[in-house]
């Protein structure tokens, strides 16, 4: 049994914070069409017209993603794939296929993973875990999503053309990638020097007995809610130590239920908080009802956005928050409620 105190780097019941902490070192992000003429357009470091990518299927086109995320975050780091000790990544398509595709050419060791539209927390987390261990100097965390596999996967065709529910949000055609250690080399004209993982918050799955896939933001709402009460239980914070809390994909359905349940709990995070889904596009002139989701969205919007802002001190501590839903085609054909769980990322301005 690990003993829980002053000392220790384990905090509370769920948390982790990390005597030496690793850097984010660098990050990669590629999205398409939809996300290019958005609010982010402009900081995504690479965007496609063709949301195939020059590739046959919508799920070649979200490999082709990973590897150019995986590519450029390797590249802006200063360092070469066989660098890398461990790649943790995945997607939301079964069998995590377009990772598998995506970073196979890579050659470097990986562990697959599931965490919905929270994977990139999951990853992310897992880098930092195993670079603090010392099992090696950089990893690397990578996810994606597409919204033509998505629908393809999860809802229906792209030419069924169904109409979706004003709660119904877009998943966002995108891939980021972000390597993890504790000193680019000096040659590295691009890599992040101030971004640390100060420390990790784990989710737990929470289930609200939800079962409209349609409304995600509802069903991922209390798993989010969760570990940001653990977050400041474990640690001793509230929400005025953070600059920004940012959650995955939300949304705008998903916001108002946070702070319904957050204020529940005793806290108000109102004036910290931001969601990704709401950030990637424009609800007024871009078609995407309740917002963005997938796991390319938080990971974009943290590659692209949020880190170049602790990047350059702007942000002085954040608590990156991507969430998921639990779901799958079978389990929602057979009527099965969508749980939710989000993994919380600390990170600071060093």
């Amino acid at each position: 049994m690990v003993e829980n105190n002053q000392n220790s780097q384990v905090k509370g019941s769920q948390s982790l914070l990390f005597a030496r902490a690793p850097y984010i070192l660098s990050a990669g992000s590629v999205a398409g069409s939809k996300e290019a003429e958005g609010p982010l357009g402009s900081v995504i470091d690479m965007t496609n017209e063709d949301d195939l990518f020059g590739a046959s299927t919508w799920e070649e086109a979200e490999s082709t993603m990973q590897k150019e995320a995986c590519v450029l975050a390797i590249g802006k780091a200063g360092i070469s794939p066989e660098e890398v000790r461990y790649l943790f990544g995945g997607d939301l398509l079964r069998q995590g296929i377009a990772t598998s595709m995506g970073v196979e050419g890579l050659k470097i060791p990986m562990f697959g993973l599931y965490g919905a539209c929270s994977t990139s927390g999951e990853a992310l987390a897992l880098a930092a875990m195993a670079a603090a261990a010392g099992y090696g100097e950089y990893m690397l965390a990578v996810t994606s999503s597409h919204f033509g596999s998505a629908e393809k996967e999860f809802r229906f065709p792209l030419g069924y053309a169904s109409q979706r529910p004003l709660s119904a949000q877009w998943t966002v055609t995108g891939s980021a990638a972000f390597t993890v250690g504790y000193r680019a080399p000096d040659s590295a004209v691009n890599a992040f020097r101030h971004v640390r993982i100060e420390g990790v918050t784990v989710g737990k799955i929470v289930d609200y007995g939800l079962k409209d896939s349609q409304n995600m933001g509802a069903c991922m709402a209390p798993a989010a809610m969760d570990t940001i009460v653990r977050n400041f239980q474990d640690t001793g914070r509230t929400e005025e130590d953070y600059d920004r809390i940012v959650t995955g994909d939300l949304g705008y359905v998903g916001q108002s239920i946070l702070f319904d349940l957050v204020r529940g709990q005793g806290y108000d995070i109102r004036k910290k908080h931001m969601d990704c889904g709401m950030t990637i596009f424009d609800q007024k002139t871009q078609d995407t009802h309740a917002g963005g989701s997938g796991c390319g969205c938080a990971a974009v919007t943290l590659a692209s956005y949020v880190l170049p802002r602790i990047e350059r001190g702007e942000w002085k501590r954040v608590l990156f928050l991507p969430t998921g839903a639990l779901m799958s085609t079978v389990s929602f054909n057979e009527g099965a409620s969508v749980p939710g769980i989000a993994h919380g990322i600390m990170l600071v301005h060093c």
